[in-house]
């Protein structure tokens, strides 16, 4: 039997997150957090000072990446070439260089057959920008995330950022445009997404949505 793809795709803040871990825990699926793949390739490319602009460059670096996401005490980590990067990849300069590096192709077409690959392995919650438009455009259940601006960048900053508020949210505006201008799998729900406010919802009555979407 085929494996089950669910996609949650969303704006940085969304809550798809962690929505995402939850829902995957109550159906006992994998989860695959997509945006980590691309934070890897941002720091991968800072740590080495590729140009990826250069696409002599970029292609080199991609030919000898090795990304692997891992479950480990039932967290997810990301390994490059083995090393535990998982935490080195959450500060605001590789989240503005994931979302730059994420628009150019050859990026996308690396990675893209990598989250195909581990989608034909077991039942899945995929979590990222693209998931349902492009990456699984025949996905079983297909949802997008949204909340207000404002909300985002406070769940942002309640995550622990340094940065103040209103530079959080000025990030978050950021990558907004970004994501939703870039030609290559711009961020914007899929035409069958469910689409769910998560302003002034809790993360349990978002997975309830879902659960309910989905018939379970």
């Amino acid at each position: 039997m085929a494996a089950k793809i669910i996609t949650i795709d969303g704006p940085a803040g969304s809550g798809k997150t962690t929505v995402s871990k939850a829902l995957a825990q109550r159906l006992g699926w994998i989860y695959v957090d997509t945006g980590a793949l691309y934070r890897g390739v941002a720091f991968e490319v800072k740590r080495t000072g590729t140009d990826y602009n250069d696409d002599i460059e970029l292609e080199t670096l991609l030919s000898t990446l090795s990304l692997e996401l891992v479950t480990v005490e039932g967290a997810l980590k990301l390994l490059s070439s083995g090393c535990d990067i998982t935490d080195r990849i959450r500060t605001p300069e590789i989240s503005m260089l994931a979302s730059t590096v994420s628009a150019k192709p050859r990026v996308r077409a690396a990675l893209l057959e990598m989250q195909r690959l581990i989608a034909t392995k077991s039942d899945a919650v995929f979590e990222g920008r693209d998931m349902g438009t492009v990456v699984f455009p025949k996905a079983d259940h297909k949802f997008f995330l949204s909340a207000d601006l404002v909300t985002r960048a406070m769940r942002r900053h309640g995550e622990g950022s340094d940065q103040p508020l209103c530079e959080v949210e000025k990030d978050i505006a950021k990558r907004d445009k970004n994501d939703s201008e870039r030609k290559q799998a711009p961020l914007k729900a899929a035409d069958d997404a469910v689409i769910i406010d998560s302003t002034d919802l809790t993360i349990e009555e978002v997975v309830g949505r879902i659960l309910h979407e989905i018939g379970q």
